[in-house]
């Protein structure tokens, strides 16, 4: 199989589909990577690292797209990467469909076979592909809240964990998953004082195993929300529901009584964001002012940390590209209800329900299109 990897477009967007170790793992297979020019030099990386491995450097997106048969990317496609797209063409990334009906009618329309790594699943529930961004986009988020808080950026003025004599900053954490984890670890790391909230008792569990007394861990109702929020110094969003747009569960009102000069980090903002008066944002200009509070709403948080994020990518998304490229798309999902779950748009059918439902599109089931179509 002929494996393309164009150079990343997005605003700030450093990371890469494929390193040159992962390139060199598909040729040992007998495939053959094609590699933009320069796809890799944001983090480091130059076209001889790919040639020395044996993948081949083209000039131009365009022509990657032409000869390739599958597409590895990390951010989704722009119009004008997806207006390169062709029938029968495997495109594999995060899509992050559900808030995104130009993407996903595109997509539509290309006739490809686009599987996303953000639900891609695994026997224990969780979500293998996208857990490395999670992590990093988790503790992330407290360094951008952390500068969000200072004068400068029109936050409070306050320091995370204080100083001694000093109370140190309140920070809630929507959601106890990878991101909410992540980011209360880094939030307690810094002596701030914690609150994670969550609905899952189970997770509620976890994390009070985890945290003990350095952090409260509280169950998420409608007032304790409220409650929470409004008091917040700095509120971390990271609450996903899993292919679908994220839910807003923090509203204008809300904002609207928190303390001047507070700031917010939505995390869920790939998935639309969990906080009413978010945005989409980008590295150039992180933040904007909503009833006086901070936003930081970057879409492609982890790109800020292109070398770190990308290794660990890489890590997580391997296996599953070998798989694709030494079996096929039909076998290797077919014989892997987990990877199926990856499937979200192909040859013109939508075989996610969340996103089916989102645009009030026609839903297929998964298995059914890859077996008929």
């Amino acid at each position: 199989m002929i494996i393309g990897v164009p150079k990343e477009i997005k605003n700030h967007e450093y990371r890469v589909g494929m390193i040159p170790a992962s390139a060199r793992e598909l040729i040992a297979h007998g495939h053959e990577v094609i590699v933009e020019t320069n796809a890799g030099l944001g983090i480091g990386f130059t076209d001889e690292d790919y040639i020395e491995v044996g993948a081949k450097i083209l000039p131009t997106a365009a022509e990657v797209f032409a000869q390739a048969e599958m597409i590895i990317k990390v951010k989704e496609p722009l119009a004008v990467e997806r207006a390169m797209l062709r029938e029968d063409q495997i495109l594999f990334t995060y899509l992050h469909l559900a808030p995104d009906l130009p993407q996903t009618e595109d997509l539509v329309k290309s006739g490809a076979i686009c599987i996303a790594y953000e639900t891609v699943t695994d026997a224990k529930g969780g979500l293998p592909l996208l857990a490395p961004m999670s992590e990093v986009a988790g503790r992330m988020s407290i360094q951008a809240g952390a500068q969000a808080l200072e004068k400068s950026k029109q936050g409070l003025g306050m320091l995370l964990g204080g100083v001694p004599g000093v109370e140190p900053a309140k920070v809630v954490v929507i959601g106890g998953g990878m991101v909410g984890r992540n980011a209360a670890q880094m939030a307690v790391g810094l002596g701030a004082d914690v609150t994670i909230l969550d609905r899952n008792i189970d997770v509620l569990r976890s994390l009070n195993a985890q945290f003990g007394s350095l952090a409260k861990v509280v169950y998420s109702t409608a007032d304790a929300l409220e409650k929470h929020v409004v008091d917040a110094d700095l509120v971390i969003g990271g609450v996903l529901i899993p292919g679908a747009a994220a839910p807003k569960l923090v509203t204008a009102e809300h904002i609207k009584a928190m303390k001047p000069g507070a700031a917010i980090v939505d995390v869920a903002i790939d998935q639309g964001g969990c906080i009413a008066t978010s945005k989409a944002t980008t590295h150039d200009e992180p933040t904007f002012i909503v009833d006086d509070v901070v936003h930081y709403c970057v879409a492609n948080m982890p790109g800020a940390v292109p070398r770190t994020s990308t290794f660990a990518l890489n890590n997580a998304t391997l296996p599953y590209i070998i798989k694709l490229a030494n079996k096929g798309y039909k076998q290797a999902l077919l014989e892997d209800e987990h990877f199926l779950k990856g499937l979200n748009v192909i040859k013109g059918k939508v075989t996610y329900k969340e996103v089916a439902e989102a645009f009030n599109m026609e839903y297929v089931d998964p298995r059914t299109a890859v077996e008929t179509l």
